[in-house]
Protein backbone atom coordinates (compact mmCIF):
# COMPACT_ATOMS: atom_id res chain seq x y z
CA UNK A 1 0.00 0.00 0.00
CA UNK A 2 1.57 3.60 -0.88
CA UNK A 3 2.24 5.93 1.56
CA UNK A 4 -0.21 8.24 0.11
CA UNK A 5 -2.83 5.51 0.54
CA UNK A 6 -1.96 4.76 3.96
CA UNK A 7 -1.78 8.91 4.62
CA UNK A 8 -5.24 9.02 3.15
CA UNK A 9 -6.70 6.31 5.14
CA UNK A 10 -5.32 7.69 8.23
CA UNK A 11 -6.82 11.23 7.48
CA UNK A 12 -10.02 9.75 7.02
CA UNK A 13 -9.98 8.36 10.61
CA UNK A 14 -9.01 11.35 12.39
CA UNK A 15 -11.82 13.08 10.54
CA UNK A 16 -14.55 10.24 10.87
CA UNK A 17 -13.18 10.48 15.06
CA UNK A 18 -13.75 14.09 15.46
CA UNK A 19 -17.05 14.21 13.20
CA UNK A 20 -18.02 11.59 16.12
CA UNK A 21 -17.10 13.34 18.55
CA UNK A 22 -18.12 16.63 17.34
CA UNK A 23 -21.73 15.11 17.36
CA UNK A 24 -22.01 13.39 20.64
CA UNK A 25 -20.58 16.51 21.89
CA UNK A 26 -23.52 18.64 20.25
CA UNK A 27 -26.41 15.64 21.42
CA UNK A 28 -25.03 16.02 24.82
CA UNK A 29 -25.74 19.87 24.55
CA UNK A 30 -29.14 19.55 22.71
CA UNK A 31 -30.16 17.61 26.15
CA UNK A 32 -29.90 20.23 28.11
CA UNK A 33 -32.96 22.36 28.40
CA UNK A 34 -31.12 25.89 27.59
CA UNK A 35 -29.46 24.62 23.99
CA UNK A 36 -31.50 27.57 22.50
CA UNK A 37 -28.62 28.57 19.81
CA UNK A 38 -28.60 24.59 18.47
CA UNK A 39 -32.11 24.49 19.03
CA UNK A 40 -32.70 27.65 16.66
CA UNK A 41 -30.17 26.27 14.25
CA UNK A 42 -32.32 22.80 13.70
CA UNK A 43 -35.72 24.82 14.05
CA UNK A 44 -34.78 26.73 10.91
CA UNK A 45 -33.72 23.25 9.06
CA UNK A 46 -36.93 21.61 9.73
CA UNK A 47 -38.90 24.93 8.80
CA UNK A 48 -37.43 24.41 5.46
CA UNK A 49 -37.69 20.86 4.96
CA UNK A 50 -41.62 21.10 5.61
CA UNK A 51 -42.15 23.84 4.06
CA UNK A 52 -40.36 21.97 0.56
CA UNK A 53 -42.51 19.33 1.46
CA UNK A 54 -45.91 21.91 1.66
CA UNK A 55 -44.76 23.41 -1.40
CA UNK A 56 -44.65 19.64 -3.60
CA UNK A 57 -48.08 19.09 -1.88
CA UNK A 58 -49.72 22.13 -3.10
CA UNK A 59 -48.50 21.43 -6.22
CA UNK A 60 -49.31 17.77 -6.25
CA UNK A 61 -53.22 19.02 -5.89
CA UNK A 62 -53.08 22.37 -7.92
CA UNK A 63 -51.37 20.94 -11.40
CA UNK A 64 -53.92 18.08 -11.94
CA UNK A 65 -57.15 19.95 -10.68
CA UNK A 66 -56.00 22.68 -13.04
CA UNK A 67 -55.79 20.48 -16.06
CA UNK A 68 -58.70 18.15 -15.09
CA UNK A 69 -60.95 21.07 -14.55
CA UNK A 70 -59.39 23.60 -16.98
CA UNK A 71 -60.08 26.38 -14.08
CA UNK A 72 -63.57 25.28 -13.33
CA UNK A 73 -64.56 25.33 -9.38
CA UNK A 74 -66.34 22.27 -7.74
CA UNK A 75 -69.93 24.08 -8.11
CA UNK A 76 -69.38 24.38 -12.14
CA UNK A 77 -69.32 20.74 -12.47
CA UNK A 78 -72.62 19.17 -13.84
CA UNK A 79 -74.69 16.85 -11.47
CA UNK A 80 -73.38 13.82 -12.06
CA UNK A 81 -70.35 14.66 -11.99
CA UNK A 82 -70.80 16.21 -8.50
CA UNK A 83 -71.94 12.97 -7.43
CA UNK A 84 -69.44 10.54 -9.36
CA UNK A 85 -66.18 12.60 -8.23
CA UNK A 86 -66.60 12.34 -4.51
CA UNK A 87 -67.82 8.84 -4.43
CA UNK A 88 -65.03 7.18 -6.95
CA UNK A 89 -62.64 9.23 -5.05
CA UNK A 90 -63.86 7.59 -1.89
CA UNK A 91 -63.69 4.36 -2.90
CA UNK A 92 -59.87 4.56 -4.50
CA UNK A 93 -58.96 6.22 -1.40
CA UNK A 94 -60.61 3.11 0.22
CA UNK A 95 -58.97 0.68 -1.73
CA UNK A 96 -55.72 2.28 -0.86
CA UNK A 97 -56.14 2.46 2.90
CA UNK A 98 -57.16 -1.26 2.67
CA UNK A 99 -54.32 -2.42 1.49
CA UNK A 100 -52.07 -1.03 4.55
CA UNK A 101 -51.50 -2.17 7.64
CA UNK A 102 -53.74 -0.45 10.68
CA UNK A 103 -50.80 1.41 11.93
CA UNK A 104 -50.18 3.04 8.54
CA UNK A 105 -53.73 4.32 8.14
CA UNK A 106 -53.10 6.54 11.31
CA UNK A 107 -53.13 10.09 9.65
CA UNK A 108 -53.74 14.08 10.29
CA UNK A 109 -53.35 15.79 13.54
CA UNK A 110 -54.53 13.18 15.44
CA UNK A 111 -51.75 10.79 14.72
CA UNK A 112 -49.07 13.68 15.29
CA UNK A 113 -50.33 14.45 18.87
CA UNK A 114 -50.26 10.65 19.43
CA UNK A 115 -46.75 9.85 18.39
CA UNK A 116 -45.44 13.19 19.89
CA UNK A 117 -47.09 12.53 23.27
CA UNK A 118 -46.39 8.91 23.39
CA UNK A 119 -43.75 7.78 21.06
CA UNK A 120 -41.63 11.18 22.24
CA UNK A 121 -42.18 12.88 18.09
CA UNK A 122 -41.05 9.45 16.44
CA UNK A 123 -43.00 9.62 13.26
CA UNK A 124 -42.79 6.39 10.72
CA UNK A 125 -41.93 7.34 7.30
CA UNK A 126 -44.16 5.19 5.60
CA UNK A 127 -47.26 6.87 7.34
CA UNK A 128 -45.61 10.45 5.78
CA UNK A 129 -46.13 8.82 1.98
CA UNK A 130 -49.49 7.38 3.06
CA UNK A 131 -50.28 10.95 3.99
CA UNK A 132 -48.95 13.06 0.66
CA UNK A 133 -50.81 10.21 -1.59
CA UNK A 134 -54.46 10.55 0.66
CA UNK A 135 -54.25 13.94 1.34
CA UNK A 136 -53.53 14.55 -2.63
CA UNK A 137 -56.63 12.09 -3.61
CA UNK A 138 -58.80 13.64 -1.55
CA UNK A 139 -58.48 17.34 -2.38
CA UNK A 140 -58.47 16.56 -6.40
CA UNK A 141 -61.87 14.69 -5.74
CA UNK A 142 -64.03 17.20 -4.24
CA UNK A 143 -64.05 15.07 -0.55
CA UNK A 144 -65.49 17.41 1.65
CA UNK A 145 -62.28 18.13 3.82
CA UNK A 146 -59.26 20.54 4.09
CA UNK A 147 -55.47 20.15 3.30
CA UNK A 148 -54.74 21.91 6.99
CA UNK A 149 -54.88 17.87 8.43
CA UNK A 150 -52.31 16.48 5.55
CA UNK A 151 -50.44 19.54 5.56
CA UNK A 152 -49.71 19.49 9.77
CA UNK A 153 -49.19 15.84 9.41
CA UNK A 154 -46.20 16.05 6.71
CA UNK A 155 -44.77 19.08 8.01
CA UNK A 156 -44.31 17.40 11.34
CA UNK A 157 -42.79 13.91 10.00
CA UNK A 158 -40.56 15.54 8.14
CA UNK A 159 -39.02 17.23 10.51
CA UNK A 160 -39.44 14.28 12.89
CA UNK A 161 -37.69 12.36 9.96
CA UNK A 162 -34.89 15.35 10.61
CA UNK A 163 -34.32 14.78 14.58
CA UNK A 164 -34.13 11.29 13.88
CA UNK A 165 -31.90 10.93 11.03
CA UNK A 166 -29.24 12.96 13.16
CA UNK A 167 -30.04 11.15 16.49
CA UNK A 168 -30.95 13.63 18.27
CA UNK A 169 -32.84 13.57 21.75
CA UNK A 170 -35.94 13.23 22.49
CA UNK A 171 -36.36 16.55 24.41
CA UNK A 172 -35.13 18.62 21.17
CA UNK A 173 -37.22 15.65 18.72
CA UNK A 174 -40.29 17.67 20.48
CA UNK A 175 -39.54 20.99 19.92
CA UNK A 176 -38.74 20.21 16.20
CA UNK A 177 -42.29 18.10 15.13
CA UNK A 178 -43.34 22.05 16.68
CA UNK A 179 -41.45 23.46 13.89
CA UNK A 180 -42.30 21.09 11.34
CA UNK A 181 -46.27 21.76 12.00
CA UNK A 182 -45.53 25.71 12.65
CA UNK A 183 -43.73 26.25 9.26
CA UNK A 184 -46.22 24.11 7.38
CA UNK A 185 -49.45 25.93 8.43
CA UNK A 186 -47.53 29.35 7.76
CA UNK A 187 -46.88 27.60 4.08
CA UNK A 188 -49.74 26.63 3.16
CA UNK A 189 -52.06 29.53 4.37
CA UNK A 190 -49.49 32.25 4.41
CA UNK A 191 -50.43 32.24 8.09
CA UNK A 192 -47.15 32.53 9.89
CA UNK A 193 -48.11 33.67 13.59
CA UNK A 194 -51.35 31.45 13.55
CA UNK A 195 -48.94 28.38 13.10
CA UNK A 196 -46.77 29.56 16.02
CA UNK A 197 -49.63 29.56 18.15
CA UNK A 198 -51.11 26.17 16.54
CA UNK A 199 -47.85 24.27 17.39
CA UNK A 200 -47.95 25.28 20.58
CA UNK A 201 -51.31 25.77 21.84
CA UNK A 202 -52.36 22.60 20.34
CA UNK A 203 -49.54 20.36 19.49
CA UNK A 204 -47.14 20.74 22.05
CA UNK A 205 -49.48 21.69 24.71
CA UNK A 206 -47.65 24.48 26.46
CA UNK A 207 -45.28 27.93 26.44
CA UNK A 208 -42.15 28.12 26.64
CA UNK A 209 -39.30 30.36 25.39
CA UNK A 210 -36.79 27.44 24.48
CA UNK A 211 -39.59 26.32 21.85
CA UNK A 212 -40.85 29.38 21.02
CA UNK A 213 -37.69 31.10 19.43
CA UNK A 214 -36.81 28.20 17.02
CA UNK A 215 -40.70 27.40 16.70
CA UNK A 216 -41.05 31.27 15.41
CA UNK A 217 -37.78 30.83 12.77
CA UNK A 218 -39.58 27.68 11.65
CA UNK A 219 -42.84 29.40 10.88
CA UNK A 220 -40.93 32.54 9.50
CA UNK A 221 -38.97 29.79 7.33
CA UNK A 222 -42.07 28.24 5.56
CA UNK A 223 -44.10 31.51 4.86
CA UNK A 224 -40.97 32.61 2.82
CA UNK A 225 -41.04 29.06 1.09
CA UNK A 226 -44.75 30.22 0.35
CA UNK A 227 -44.36 33.28 -0.99
CA UNK A 228 -41.41 32.62 -3.44
CA UNK A 229 -43.47 29.43 -4.95
CA UNK A 230 -46.96 31.04 -5.02
CA UNK A 231 -48.08 34.17 -6.22
CA UNK A 232 -51.41 34.13 -5.08
CA UNK A 233 -51.94 33.03 -1.69
CA UNK A 234 -55.21 32.00 0.21
CA UNK A 235 -56.38 35.50 1.97
CA UNK A 236 -59.84 36.93 2.98
CA UNK A 237 -58.69 40.24 2.56
CA UNK A 238 -61.11 42.71 1.80
CA UNK A 239 -63.75 41.73 4.34
CA UNK A 240 -64.15 44.11 6.38
CA UNK A 241 -66.47 44.39 10.06
CA UNK A 242 -66.93 46.52 12.50
CA UNK A 243 -69.45 46.67 15.47
CA UNK A 244 -72.64 49.14 14.55
CA UNK A 245 -73.43 48.79 18.52
CA UNK A 246 -72.43 47.76 21.89
CA UNK A 247 -76.06 46.94 22.27
CA UNK A 248 -74.97 44.20 20.06
CA UNK A 249 -73.09 42.11 22.15
CA UNK A 250 -75.92 39.89 24.02
CA UNK A 251 -76.36 38.65 20.64
CA UNK A 252 -72.97 37.79 19.53
CA UNK A 253 -72.89 35.55 23.07
CA UNK A 254 -76.05 34.45 21.78
CA UNK A 255 -74.29 33.81 18.58
CA UNK A 256 -71.24 31.92 20.51
CA UNK A 257 -74.11 29.35 21.82
CA UNK A 258 -75.25 28.10 18.50
CA UNK A 259 -72.27 28.15 17.28
CA UNK A 260 -71.14 25.81 20.37
CA UNK A 261 -74.15 23.53 19.22
CA UNK A 262 -72.89 23.46 15.68
CA UNK A 263 -69.26 22.44 16.98
CA UNK A 264 -70.93 19.81 19.80
CA UNK A 265 -72.91 18.35 16.48
CA UNK A 266 -69.96 18.11 14.25
CA UNK A 267 -67.34 16.28 17.13
CA UNK A 268 -70.40 13.85 17.97
CA UNK A 269 -70.95 12.94 14.70
CA UNK A 270 -67.35 12.27 13.99
CA UNK A 271 -66.62 10.14 16.61
CA UNK A 272 -69.80 8.44 15.99
CA UNK A 273 -68.53 7.59 12.77
CA UNK A 274 -65.30 6.53 14.23
CA UNK A 275 -66.75 4.15 16.56
CA UNK A 276 -67.77 1.75 13.60
CA UNK A 277 -64.73 0.20 14.14
CA UNK A 278 -65.64 -3.36 12.98
CA UNK A 279 -66.71 -1.84 9.49
CA UNK A 280 -63.81 -2.28 6.97
CA UNK A 281 -62.57 0.84 6.07
CA UNK A 282 -63.10 0.78 2.11
CA UNK A 283 -66.91 0.39 2.78
CA UNK A 284 -66.73 3.13 5.70
CA UNK A 285 -65.26 5.38 2.85
CA UNK A 286 -67.17 4.93 -0.06
CA UNK A 287 -70.34 5.23 2.31
CA UNK A 288 -68.58 9.08 3.56
CA UNK A 289 -67.65 9.29 -0.24
CA UNK A 290 -71.41 8.27 -1.27
CA UNK A 291 -73.04 11.00 1.37
CA UNK A 292 -70.77 13.83 -0.07
CA UNK A 293 -71.64 12.81 -3.67
CA UNK A 294 -75.42 13.05 -3.19
CA UNK A 295 -75.33 16.57 -1.19
CA UNK A 296 -73.12 17.69 -3.26
CA UNK A 297 -75.66 17.25 -6.20
CA UNK A 298 -78.07 19.86 -4.44
CA UNK A 299 -75.10 21.82 -2.63
CA UNK A 300 -71.92 21.63 -4.30
CA UNK A 301 -70.40 24.17 -2.44
CA UNK A 302 -69.66 22.00 0.34
CA UNK A 303 -66.85 20.13 -1.95
CA UNK A 304 -63.63 20.93 -1.28
CA UNK A 305 -61.68 23.44 1.25
CA UNK A 306 -65.10 26.12 0.61
CA UNK A 307 -63.14 29.02 1.23
CA UNK A 308 -64.88 30.54 -1.83
CA UNK A 309 -68.05 29.62 0.10
CA UNK A 310 -66.95 32.14 3.01
CA UNK A 311 -66.39 35.21 0.55
CA UNK A 312 -69.47 34.76 -1.03
CA UNK A 313 -71.40 34.50 2.04
CA UNK A 314 -69.87 37.93 3.76
CA UNK A 315 -70.76 39.30 0.28
CA UNK A 316 -74.29 38.36 0.78
CA UNK A 317 -74.17 36.20 -2.10
CA UNK A 318 -76.04 33.18 -0.71
CA UNK A 319 -79.58 33.73 0.56
CA UNK A 320 -81.25 32.52 3.95
CA UNK A 321 -82.44 29.04 3.45
CA UNK A 322 -78.87 27.97 1.41
CA UNK A 323 -76.86 29.08 3.90
CA UNK A 324 -78.76 27.09 6.58
CA UNK A 325 -78.77 23.92 4.62
CA UNK A 326 -74.72 24.14 3.83
CA UNK A 327 -74.78 24.51 7.66
CA UNK A 328 -76.05 21.22 8.24
CA UNK A 329 -74.93 19.31 4.95
CA UNK A 330 -71.34 20.76 5.52
CA UNK A 331 -71.48 19.11 9.36
CA UNK A 332 -72.57 15.81 7.87
CA UNK A 333 -70.39 15.42 5.21
CA UNK A 334 -67.16 16.31 6.78
CA UNK A 335 -67.80 14.89 9.96
CA UNK A 336 -68.73 11.52 8.39
CA UNK A 337 -65.64 11.81 6.06
CA UNK A 338 -63.02 12.35 8.54
CA UNK A 339 -64.76 9.60 10.73
CA UNK A 340 -64.55 7.62 8.03
CA UNK A 341 -60.98 7.56 7.26
CA UNK A 342 -60.84 9.95 4.04
CA UNK A 343 -57.58 11.50 4.32
CA UNK A 344 -58.16 15.87 4.60
CA UNK A 345 -58.32 18.10 7.48
CA UNK A 346 -61.12 19.63 9.32
CA UNK A 347 -59.65 23.20 10.16
CA UNK A 348 -61.09 24.41 6.74
CA UNK A 349 -64.93 22.77 7.21
CA UNK A 350 -65.31 23.75 10.62
CA UNK A 351 -64.54 27.61 9.51
CA UNK A 352 -66.96 27.15 6.31
CA UNK A 353 -69.48 25.88 8.81
CA UNK A 354 -68.90 28.54 11.33
CA UNK A 355 -69.05 31.47 8.52
CA UNK A 356 -71.87 30.36 6.99
CA UNK A 357 -73.39 29.90 10.40
CA UNK A 358 -72.47 33.94 11.12
CA UNK A 359 -73.89 34.57 7.63
CA UNK A 360 -77.26 33.57 9.22
CA UNK A 361 -76.89 35.29 12.37
CA UNK A 362 -75.55 38.67 10.53
CA UNK A 363 -78.78 38.57 8.16
CA UNK A 364 -81.10 37.93 11.08
CA UNK A 365 -79.65 40.71 13.00
CA UNK A 366 -80.05 42.84 9.94
CA UNK A 367 -83.47 42.06 9.73
CA UNK A 368 -84.49 42.12 13.36
CA UNK A 369 -81.66 44.38 15.30
CA UNK A 370 -83.77 47.29 17.43
CA UNK A 371 -80.15 48.93 16.98
CA UNK A 372 -79.92 49.11 12.86
CA UNK A 373 -78.26 47.21 10.48
CA UNK A 374 -75.31 44.42 11.46
CA UNK A 375 -72.70 43.68 9.47
CA UNK A 376 -72.47 40.70 8.14
CA UNK A 377 -68.76 40.06 7.06
CA UNK A 378 -68.18 40.61 10.89
CA UNK A 379 -70.43 38.12 11.73
CA UNK A 380 -68.79 35.28 8.83
CA UNK A 381 -65.37 35.96 10.34
CA UNK A 382 -66.48 35.64 14.02
CA UNK A 383 -68.21 32.60 12.44
CA UNK A 384 -65.54 31.09 11.26
CA UNK A 385 -63.10 32.16 14.22
CA UNK A 386 -65.87 30.95 16.84
CA UNK A 387 -66.54 27.25 15.38
CA UNK A 388 -62.76 26.52 14.67
CA UNK A 389 -62.00 27.39 18.32
CA UNK A 390 -64.51 25.59 19.59
CA UNK A 391 -63.74 22.12 18.08
CA UNK A 392 -60.40 22.41 17.96
CA UNK A 393 -60.02 24.09 21.71
CA UNK A 394 -57.43 26.57 20.24
CA UNK A 395 -59.16 29.92 20.79
CA UNK A 396 -55.76 31.85 20.47
CA UNK A 397 -55.17 30.32 17.16
CA UNK A 398 -58.11 30.44 15.98
CA UNK A 399 -58.61 34.10 16.64
CA UNK A 400 -54.83 35.14 14.83
CA UNK A 401 -55.56 32.52 11.77
CA UNK A 402 -58.55 34.71 10.96
CA UNK A 403 -57.05 37.75 11.81
CA UNK A 404 -54.34 37.35 9.63
CA UNK A 405 -56.22 35.99 6.78
CA UNK A 406 -58.68 38.96 7.02
CA UNK A 407 -56.30 41.19 7.93
CA UNK A 408 -59.40 43.27 9.74
CA UNK A 409 -58.36 44.33 13.40
CA UNK A 410 -61.98 45.40 14.05
CA UNK A 411 -63.02 41.72 14.37
CA UNK A 412 -61.11 40.58 17.67
CA UNK A 413 -62.82 42.65 20.16
CA UNK A 414 -66.16 40.72 19.15
CA UNK A 415 -65.19 38.18 18.32
CA UNK A 416 -62.85 37.53 21.56
CA UNK A 417 -66.45 37.23 23.44
CA UNK A 418 -68.27 34.90 20.62
CA UNK A 419 -64.88 32.67 21.19
CA UNK A 420 -65.06 32.58 24.45
CA UNK A 421 -69.10 31.28 25.07
CA UNK A 422 -68.43 29.22 21.96
CA UNK A 423 -65.54 27.18 23.59
CA UNK A 424 -67.03 27.25 27.63
CA UNK A 425 -70.49 25.92 26.09
CA UNK A 426 -68.86 23.06 23.81
CA UNK A 427 -66.54 22.21 26.97
CA UNK A 428 -70.10 22.22 29.33
CA UNK A 429 -72.81 21.12 27.61
CA UNK A 430 -70.36 18.20 25.02
CA UNK A 431 -67.48 17.49 27.91
CA UNK A 432 -65.02 17.65 24.76
CA UNK A 433 -61.66 19.60 24.91
CA UNK A 434 -60.84 19.75 21.29
CA UNK A 435 -61.53 17.11 18.51
CA UNK A 436 -57.91 15.66 18.67
CA UNK A 437 -58.11 14.56 21.73
CA UNK A 438 -61.40 13.34 21.29
CA UNK A 439 -60.43 11.28 18.49
CA UNK A 440 -57.14 9.48 20.15
CA UNK A 441 -59.80 8.39 23.47
CA UNK A 442 -62.16 7.20 21.20
CA UNK A 443 -59.28 5.20 19.57
CA UNK A 444 -57.98 3.72 22.84
CA UNK A 445 -54.83 6.72 23.19
CA UNK A 446 -55.64 9.05 25.48
CA UNK A 447 -53.30 12.04 26.17
CA UNK A 448 -53.08 13.08 30.03
CA UNK A 449 -50.44 15.67 30.67
CA UNK A 450 -49.27 17.22 33.70
CA UNK A 451 -46.94 19.51 35.15
CA UNK A 452 -44.52 17.73 36.11
CA UNK A 453 -44.68 15.61 32.46
CA UNK A 454 -44.08 18.95 30.45
CA UNK A 455 -41.00 19.90 32.73
CA UNK A 456 -38.95 16.51 32.89
CA UNK A 457 -39.79 15.98 28.76
CA UNK A 458 -38.30 19.11 28.10
CA UNK A 459 -35.03 17.79 29.09
CA UNK A 460 -32.99 14.41 28.36
CA UNK A 461 -30.99 12.20 30.45
CA UNK A 462 -27.58 13.25 29.53
CA UNK A 463 -28.41 16.52 31.11
CA UNK A 464 -28.41 15.29 34.39
CA UNK A 465 -25.89 11.62 34.47
CA UNK A 466 -23.55 11.44 36.02
CA UNK A 467 -21.11 10.48 33.14
CA UNK A 468 -18.28 9.88 35.67
CA UNK A 469 -18.73 5.67 35.46
CA UNK A 470 -16.67 2.52 34.93
CA UNK A 471 -18.35 -0.47 33.56
CA UNK A 472 -16.98 -3.94 35.75
CA UNK A 473 -17.64 -7.28 36.70
CA UNK A 474 -18.59 -7.96 40.31
CA UNK A 475 -15.39 -9.97 41.34
CA UNK A 476 -12.35 -8.23 40.79
CA UNK A 477 -8.27 -8.17 41.91
CA UNK A 478 -6.34 -5.45 43.44
CA UNK A 479 -4.76 -4.27 40.24
CA UNK A 480 -8.08 -4.50 38.52
CA UNK A 481 -9.84 -2.28 41.36
CA UNK A 482 -6.85 0.15 41.34
CA UNK A 483 -7.40 0.39 37.59
CA UNK A 484 -11.21 1.34 38.09
CA UNK A 485 -10.50 4.03 40.38
CA UNK A 486 -7.37 5.77 38.81
CA UNK A 487 -10.03 8.04 36.32
CA UNK A 488 -11.54 9.06 40.20
CA UNK A 489 -14.85 7.50 39.06
CA UNK A 490 -18.60 8.12 41.19
CA UNK A 491 -20.07 5.22 40.33
CA UNK A 492 -19.42 1.07 39.54
CA UNK A 493 -21.96 -0.52 36.82
CA UNK A 494 -22.00 -4.06 38.23
CA UNK A 495 -22.45 -6.45 35.41
CA UNK A 496 -25.07 -9.17 37.64
CA UNK A 497 -27.51 -11.09 36.73
CA UNK A 498 -29.60 -7.54 36.90
CA UNK A 499 -27.99 -4.65 36.43
CA UNK A 500 -26.54 -2.84 39.74
CA UNK A 501 -24.64 0.34 40.26
CA UNK A 502 -22.07 1.21 43.80
CA UNK A 503 -20.92 4.06 44.52
CA UNK A 504 -17.03 4.33 43.66
CA UNK A 505 -16.39 5.89 47.21
CA UNK A 506 -17.61 2.33 48.62
CA UNK A 507 -14.65 0.41 47.01
CA UNK A 508 -12.27 2.94 47.71
CA UNK A 509 -12.99 3.06 51.56
CA UNK A 510 -12.78 -0.87 51.47
CA UNK A 511 -9.42 -0.66 50.50
CA UNK A 512 -8.21 2.23 52.88
CA UNK A 513 -9.74 -0.08 55.52
CA UNK A 514 -8.74 -3.44 54.14
CA UNK A 515 -6.06 -5.22 57.23
CA UNK A 516 -4.39 -7.79 54.72
CA UNK A 517 -3.14 -7.86 51.26
CA UNK A 518 -6.41 -8.84 49.65
CA UNK A 519 -6.41 -11.01 46.27
CA UNK A 520 -9.55 -11.00 44.69
CA UNK A 521 -12.66 -8.40 45.45
CA UNK A 522 -16.29 -9.10 45.67
CA UNK A 523 -17.95 -6.40 44.76
CA UNK A 524 -21.28 -7.50 46.61
CA UNK A 525 -20.07 -8.78 49.63
CA UNK A 526 -18.12 -5.43 50.77
CA UNK A 527 -19.97 -2.82 52.74
CA UNK A 528 -21.63 -0.40 50.78
CA UNK A 529 -25.10 0.90 49.09
CA UNK A 530 -25.98 -0.91 45.45
CA UNK A 531 -28.95 0.40 43.66
CA UNK A 532 -31.08 -1.66 41.24
CA UNK A 533 -30.24 -0.48 38.09
CA UNK A 534 -31.92 -0.69 34.35
CA UNK A 535 -30.75 0.79 30.76
CA UNK A 536 -31.61 3.43 29.35
CA UNK A 537 -31.40 5.03 25.66
CA UNK A 538 -29.20 8.32 25.95
CA UNK A 539 -31.93 9.70 23.61
CA UNK A 540 -34.43 9.44 26.29
CA UNK A 541 -36.19 12.37 28.49
CA UNK A 542 -36.12 12.90 31.83
CA UNK A 543 -39.96 11.87 31.99
CA UNK A 544 -39.40 8.71 30.34
CA UNK A 545 -36.41 8.26 32.46
CA UNK A 546 -38.62 8.25 35.29
CA UNK A 547 -41.50 5.93 33.67
CA UNK A 548 -38.70 3.40 33.56
CA UNK A 549 -37.81 3.93 37.06
CA UNK A 550 -41.50 3.29 37.79
CA UNK A 551 -41.85 0.17 35.61
CA UNK A 552 -38.45 -1.54 35.80
CA UNK A 553 -38.78 -0.64 40.11
CA UNK A 554 -35.06 0.45 39.74
CA UNK A 555 -33.79 3.01 41.55
CA UNK A 556 -31.09 3.79 39.38
CA UNK A 557 -30.48 4.22 35.42
CA UNK A 558 -27.55 3.15 33.31
CA UNK A 559 -27.63 5.26 30.45
CA UNK A 560 -26.08 3.57 27.64
CA UNK A 561 -25.81 4.21 23.50
CA UNK A 562 -24.60 1.99 20.55
CA UNK A 563 -21.14 2.56 19.71
CA UNK A 564 -21.38 0.03 15.95
CA UNK A 565 -21.22 -3.38 16.94
CA UNK A 566 -21.85 -2.65 20.59
CA UNK A 567 -23.63 -0.55 23.12
CA UNK A 568 -21.54 1.76 25.44
CA UNK A 569 -22.22 2.81 29.01
CA UNK A 570 -21.79 6.45 29.07
CA UNK A 571 -23.47 7.74 32.23
CA UNK A 572 -25.61 6.67 35.64
CA UNK A 573 -28.80 8.57 36.34
CA UNK A 574 -30.78 8.49 39.80
CA UNK A 575 -34.13 9.22 41.03
CA UNK A 576 -32.81 11.91 43.43
CA UNK A 577 -30.75 14.04 40.14
CA UNK A 578 -34.29 13.63 38.61
CA UNK A 579 -35.37 14.98 41.54
CA UNK A 580 -33.05 17.78 41.99
CA UNK A 581 -34.03 18.72 38.15
CA UNK A 582 -37.61 18.96 38.87
CA UNK A 583 -37.05 20.89 42.20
Amino acid sequence: MSQRKVLKNKLSAVFRRRLSRFADSTRHRLAHIDALPLMTLLGLLSGLLAAAVIVLFRLAIDLPSESFFSGKQFEDLPASARFALPLIGAVIIGLFLQALTPSHRQLSVAHVLSRLHHFQGRMPGANIIVQFIGGCLAQITGQSLGREGPAVHLGAGMASQLGQFLKLPNNSLRILVGCGVASAIAASFDTPIAGVIFAMEVVLMEYTISGFIPVILASVAGAAISKAVFAQTLSFAGLEGQLVSLWELPYIALGGIAIALAAGLFIKLQLLTLQMKSLPIVLKTSAAGLITGALAIFWPQIMGNGYDTILSSANGELGLQLLIALVFAKIIASAVSAGAGISGGVIGPVMVIGACLGAVLGQLGATFSPVGSTSTELYVLMGATAMMAAVLNAPLAALLAVLELSQSPDIIFPAMLMIVVACLATRQWFCHDGIFLAQLRTQGLPIETSPSQQVLSRAGVRSVMSGRCQSCSTKIDIEEARLLLKPKPNWLVLDSKRPLVMKAADLSRYLEEAEEEISEIDLLAIPGSRLQACPIDQRSNLFEAKTSMIEGEAEALIVTKQSRWQTVTIGVITQEDINNFYG
